[in-house]
């Protein structure tokens, strides 16, 4: 069984920086794909980056340069360290994992419905971050 538990989300103002947090068991990063999904409220999930299987990260262009994707070395703690944030960074943020029978198939990097392809993707229940101007 995969479960996965965000953590680190908060308040802060516009130009801050948060360090969110995915802690996974039943699974290991690096035999799948991983991602950080973001959900603007009134809005539908959108990925903020993917880290592949081999480990290749993809970003979103309007994170590109003030995100940053880092895993531990036990491979069971993922970090997403975010930094000069902006209001329109406020949303829910959602780790999420490819089921490792189907480890080639890429996580989604399109708009779509959160917790999406459940069960070939797991997710977690995410974590509220609030930037305010």
């Amino acid at each position: 069984q995969v479960h996965l538990e965000e953590s680190g989300g908060g308040s802060v103002q516009a130009g801050g920086s948060l360090e969110l947090s995915c802690v996974v068991s039943g699974f290991t990063f690096g035999e799948a794909g991983m991602g950080w999904y973001h959900q603007a409220p009134g809005n539908e999930c959108e990925y903020v980056l993917t880290v592949t299987k081999d480990g290749e990260t993809y970003y979103a262009d309007s994170v590109k340069g003030r995100f940053t994707a880092a895993q531990d070395n036990a491979k069971t703690t993922a970090y997403l360290q975010m930094n000069n944030l902006q209001p329109e960074d406020t949303g829910i943020y959602y780790c999420a994992v490819r089921n490792s029978r189907i480890w080639w198939s890429p996580l989604p990097r399109s708009k779509g419905p959160c917790f999406r392809d459940n069960g070939n993707i797991y997710w977690g229940l995410g974590t509220q971050v609030t930037v305010s101007s």
